[in-house]
């Protein structure tokens, strides 16, 4: 039985706790909405996964900067998801779901002025914020694989070998290391922010610190949580990213199941569906 969310400002959002084995009901129900919004879902893995695909073909001579830029690719996918999230609220509350869903949730930052609190700008502003993180990663990896590594790093065997297994440094340990430095404040700020604005009005700072809550006071379940992803990710990149068509919409759809069961925003006045 869940406990009781702690007193907080009636304006705020309640943070809940979970169990440990929450994320994985959160799969399954990602899993249930991939089966039920069908093509649409599964769209947006062909596009990312085809997008992996062009940018390993095209960055595969130069794997310095292509180990930053799958990993930076981790650090924008909550704004990337925005319409499997939308696509999950319109399942909850059975309502249709077809192309002119997409393209309204796409497009509803055009109908709200840039500094309205709680508009849809809230949620391109957030987006910003990430793509700069991941840009800051790519690059940060990047010169840190080119300055330190003791040979050119050209391909995955190169890299295997001299930054993975090599003895002589620690630059896989440092470059591990900063990643984690990164991801861990990311992941901590976004795991249910996107969501929240997309449901709720709420402001981006109100959006961030739910976030944050939320991972305090579930910190087994989220830590099981960031794990299932890193592991289902790597499996996905071991498939030659042909695993990313159904993992992006299951993961997509996953993380609205994860915010609807971490934060009760009943609260907060509710954000109109798109038609």
């Amino acid at each position: 039985m869940t406990p009781p969310p702690a007193e907080i400002s009636p304006l705020q959002p309640q943070v809940l706790v979970v169990p440990l084995s929450a994320p994985l009901q959160w799969l399954r129900l990602g899993w249930r909405d991939l089966r039920r919004c069908g093509p649409l879902s599964l769209a947006h893995g062909v596009l990312l996964a085809a997008f992996g695909l062009a940018l390993m073909a095209n960055a595969y001579q130069h794997f310095w900067l292509l180990a930053g830029a799958f990993s930076g690719f981790l650090v924008v996918a909550p704004v990337l998801a925005t319409s499997l999230y939308a696509m999950s609220r319109a399942v909850e509350h059975s309502s249709s779901i077809g192309w002119p869903l997409l393209r309204d949730t796409w497009l509803s930052w055009q109908q709200s002025r840039f500094m309205e609190s709680g508009g849809y700008w809230c949620l391109v502003r957030f987006g910003l914020l990430l793509a700069l993180a991941g840009t800051g990663w790519v690059v940060t990896s990047a010169a840190l694989i080119t300055l330190l590594a003791p040979v050119p790093i050209k391909a995955p065997a190169d890299f295997l070998r001299y930054v993975v297994l090599s003895r002589d440094n620690l630059l896989f340990e440092t470059w591990l290391a900063m990643g984690g430095v990164l991801a861990a404040p990311i992941f901590a700020s976004s795991v249910v922010a996107m969501p929240l604005l997309l449901d709720r009005r709420s402001n981006l700072l109100m959006a961030v610190l739910t976030s944050w809550r939320v991972v305090l006071a579930n910190p087994g379940p989220m830590a099981v949580w960031a794990a299932l992803i890193m592991f289902l990710v790597l499996i996905s990149f071991a498939t030659a990213m042909l695993g990313l068509i159904l993992l992006i919409p299951v993961l997509g759809h996953a993380s609205w199941h994860a915010y609807r069961a971490l934060v009760d925003a009943s609260a907060l006045p509710e954000r109109p569906r798109a038609q």
